[in-house]
């Protein structure tokens, strides 16, 4: 589920049958200061937010009688009658001898603090109702810390399917399951707002029904239908946006090929460029405002795409504006659109957070009476306090950093609702641009221009690691510049820095601080910037860094990638990695630093990335991988909007969803009829309650 607060839209009221979910966490029974922030981390600060924690997996157990109708690896519940505790001397583990029914012994073995709460619950002489998983140590049946003990076979009847929640450090899966309970027993009555055809051609559950199943077991039905609901929501509120765009009205846009004429590229364009080119131009011609995607591979020359789009807003006498996701970025394309527009007599201005003073002001002025033609930068260039004379056509770099919120901001800022056209390095499979982009037209730069160099991909064992550090060492000997990338690792936040600064230490060592530069996440982003600008300016020789460094660092000089422990990542992922180097003249090699246990995904995604260099192919591939069940995490990619549907429901469940919000939209009255009614709430519930603002002319 996207973030609450959307910059660009006034958020609307929410209908009052809701509020029950969308009350805090801390107002159910048990929730204190102390619970509130593992519960934060998790993202579990709302009634809903429980609702739709989800079960990771469940544990499913079989009651026996006794120890001889089990299988050794089992998970069951049993009646064990406790004989003898036995101590172990120093940290050994704390052992209970117990028998079942029929004289059958088994050890329950406690590591820790456990054994002082298995003193008290499990007294010699006393029969208990045992709940864990049954292993063989030597000749003797164990159970590890088992999972329940109780003192009635009822109070681990509801216990043979439970469910295993993800959990953060000062939470337990008793007190999660608890709090759902409690989340499950707020849920209101909503009306269906799933086709009735539909509803009963797949055999699904209501709402209330499906969320309480899925927390029960496994119920593929139940899944399907929460996962629909939130395809549905998105891509109901994607269309929205999409017809309101078309019914507001921009400003046409034709130019005279002038300034165009006299652009100095060194290179002819591709086929795929000319083609987006002509895309674009007729979407600037017509009066309502374009919302167009332009994907293009690392390298394909997605920047003179843009500039030919900006330069028709100048030629027709407007102003156009180019947003980065970073400073970094922002500055990047300001030099390169320089470069190119040299002849062109264009002005163009890069205004960015630390602008200040003179400087400011000055650009400030010149966006206001129409002296500057273009302005690159970050968000600031939206801020309240910038106007300008009449700004035409906006492009997004980066686009899966900036929601639908933020696009609909722009809005506000010309005379007319402004052209759109945000770009994007990530290929995105077809089924995932329909998923995030579903109000946009997309153009795809799938051709690589003429003369740029395949990257020499080469997969390295982690043992040769010293060679790897040696040949490091004759690069940046040579007058090189070098990336080394360390794991994402999902669980910890934290291992993720300590390994990379482990990692800096350790080169910073060999090669001199003043060539080792560190970057990762949870650095302030002044020093961050400051690393960054060392990195490209050629004062530092190696930059060591977490996958901060995916998009947007431009340094021709560069032409050793190393990716350690590669097996972690996605494919596209480590194709956006390896599009860091490549982006000279030069020779450029990525180096994929494997583990030795490897999955058959791993090795056959390590295989691809030597194979091929095509990203529309790798994004496919990576859906196809990941769908076949080695999730690395969709949210980690930032490759889908998505809480709840899975990469393999998006591809089963979108195209429906998305016909069903077109059956709503043009067949059932949109959102005035009963089913629009209880569609509205949908959007609420899933928070892209944008859309409804626009139904009502936000």
């Amino acid at each position: 589920m996207e973030a609450r607060a959307k910059p660009g839209y006034r958020p609307v009221m929410r209908p009052e049958r809701l509020n029950s979910l969308f009350a805090e966490t801390a107002s159910l029974k048990g929730v204190g200061p102390q619970l509130a922030k593992p519960l934060e981390k998790l993202g579990l600060t709302r009634v809903k937010d429980l609702a739709y924690h989800l079960p990771d997996r469940f544990v499913e157990r079989r009651a026996v009688t006794d120890l001889d109708e089990a299988s050794v690896g089992e998970n069951i519940v049993v009646a064990l009658t406790v004989r003898e505790h036995r101590a172990s001397s120093g940290r050994g583990p704390y052992r209970i001898l117990a028998e079942d029914a029929v004289g059958n012994v088994c050890t329950l073995t406690y590591f820790g603090r456990a054994s002082y709460t298995a003193r008290k619950q499990l007294p010699t002489g006393e029969k208990r109702w045992v709940a864990g998983r049954l292993d063989q140590f030597g000749q003797m049946l164990q159970i590890v810390h088992p999972d329940h003990v109780a003192e009635d076979s009822a109070s681990l009847g509801g216990r043979l399917c439970e469910p295993v929640y993800a959990l953060s450090e000062g939470l337990t899966q008793g007190r999660v399951a608890s709090l759902v309970a409690q989340a499950l027993d707020l849920l209101p009555d909503l009306p269906e707002w799933t086709e009735p055809g539909l509803l009963e051609r797949m055999g699904w559950p209501g709402w209330a029904t499906a969320l309480r199943s899925a927390h029960k077991g496994r119920d593929a039905a139940a899944r399907d239908r929460l996962a629909y609901d939130e395809l549905f929501a998105n891509a109901l509120a994607l269309m929205l946006v999409r017809d309101a765009n078309r019914t507001r009205r921009g400003t046409p846009l034709a130019g005279d090929g002038a300034l165009r004429a006299k652009l100095d590229l060194p290179f002819a364009l591709t086929g795929a460029q000319q083609r987006s080119i002509r895309e674009i131009e007729g979407d600037l011609a017509q009066e309502s405002p374009m919302l167009r995607l332009l994907q293009g591979d690392v390298g394909s020359g997605k920047t003179v795409v843009a500039l030919s789009a900006m330069l028709v807003a100048v030629e027709a006498g407007k102003q156009a504006a180019l947003l980065a996701p970073t400073e970094i970025l922002a500055r990047q394309h300001h030099e390169t659109l320089m470069r190119m527009a040299r002849g062109t007599g264009v002005e163009i201005a890069l205004l960015t957070g630390r602008d200040k003073g003179r400087p400011r002001e000055s650009i400030l002025m010149g966006l206001l009476d129409g002296s500057i033609d273009i302005v690159v930068g970050t968000h600031a260039i939206f801020q309240d306090s910038v106007a300008y004379r009449d700004l035409a056509l906006v492009v997004i770099d980066e686009q899966h950093r900036f929601g639908v919120g933020q696009r609909l901001m722009l809005a506000q800022k010309g005379r007319r609702t402004p052209h759109c056209l945000a770009m994007t390095a990530t290929p995105i499979p077809r089924t995932l641009t329909l998923a995030q982009y579903g109000e946009m037209d997309v153009s795809r730069l799938d051709e690589l221009p003429p003369g740029r160099q395949a990257i020499d991909t080469r997969v390295v064992a982690a043992e040769r690691i010293e060679d790897v550090v040696g040949g490091l060492a004759r690069h940046i000997d040579g007058g090189g510049q070098a990336y080394w990338v360390c794991p994402m690792v999902r669980e910890s936040e934290g291992e993720d820095i300590a390994a990379a600064e482990a990692r800096y230490a350790q080169l910073a060592e060999r090669f001199g601080h003043d060539d080792v530069v560190l970057v990762h996440g949870q650095l302030k982003p002044d020093l961050k910037d400051t690393a960054m600008e060392r990195f490209a300016s050629g004062a530092a020789r190696l930059l060591v860094a977490t996958t901060v460094i995916e998009v947007g660092v431009d340094v021709p000089n560069a032409t050793l990638m190393v990716i350690e422990q590669a097996e972690r990542f996605g494919l596209a992922q480590l194709h956006q990695l390896r599009g860091r180097v490549g982006r000279g003249a030069a020779r450029s090699v990525c180096l994929l630093l494997r583990g030795e246990a490897l999955s058959e995904v791993s090795r056959e995604r390590l295989a691809l990335m030597r194979e091929t260099q095509d990203g529309f192919r790798l994004a496919e591939e990576d859906l196809r991988l990941r769908g076949g069940g080695e999730l690395l995490g969709t949210r980690q990619s930032g490759d889908t909007p998505f809480r709840i549907a899975s990469l393999e429901q998006i591809e089963k469940l979108l195209p429906i969803a998305h016909d069903d919000a077109r059956l709503l939209m043009e067949r059932d009255g949109g959102l005035t009829g009963e089913r629009g009614e209880a569609a509205r709430l949908l959007l609420y519930l899933f928070e892209r309650d944008y859309g409804v603002q626009l139904l009502r002319g936000g």
